[in-house]
């Protein structure tokens, strides 16, 4: 699979351990940066490698800074990006699942390295279930293309 990388300053450490896990799992990795701990702006960074994966340069992405929460909002205005913010493992499998998130948001300063190698694995092995889901799905599609929730 090939997956878009990116991450604040924050986040640079993580992202460097997380690039391997997948570059050892055979994964092609898009590293859209940071490249150090200089303070940089998550907004700039979400939104380059989101886009990669709107595009459809890349299957998914996986995005990282302190907290997570500012990668999210910034991912998910790109149009067709469905990014979640993830804290374990059961909330990256239904984000898959039931979501079909494309775009996996993790926050390097909350978690400990080993439960975020379990949150990428869960994440990258699951599958989009479909069914009523699909549904959600298609209405959350419909409504970003018109901006209007009636």
């Amino acid at each position: 699979m090939k997956i878009a990388i990116s991450c604040d300053h924050r986040g640079f450490a993580a992202k460097e351990r997380i690039k391997k896990l997948l570059q050892e799992s055979g994964h092609e990795v898009l590293d859209f940066g940071t490249d150090g701990q200089a303070s940089c702006d998550y907004p700039d960074m979400a939104v380059t490698a989101a886009n990669s994966v709107a595009e459809g340069d890349c299957e998914r992405g996986i995005l990282i800074c302190g907290t997570g929460i500012g990668m999210s909002i910034a991912a998910n205005k790109v149009r067709r990006i469905r990014a979640a913010l993830c804290h374990d493992e059961l909330t990256a499998l239904l984000a898959r699942k039931h979501n079909d998130a494309n775009v996996l948001c993790l926050p390097a300063d909350l978690v400990g390295d080993q439960l975020m190698r379990l949150i990428v694995n869960a994440w990258l092995n699951a599958e989009f279930e479909g069914g009523r889901h699909a549904r959600r799905i298609e209405k959350i599609s419909r409504y970003e293309g018109n901006g209007q929730y009636a």
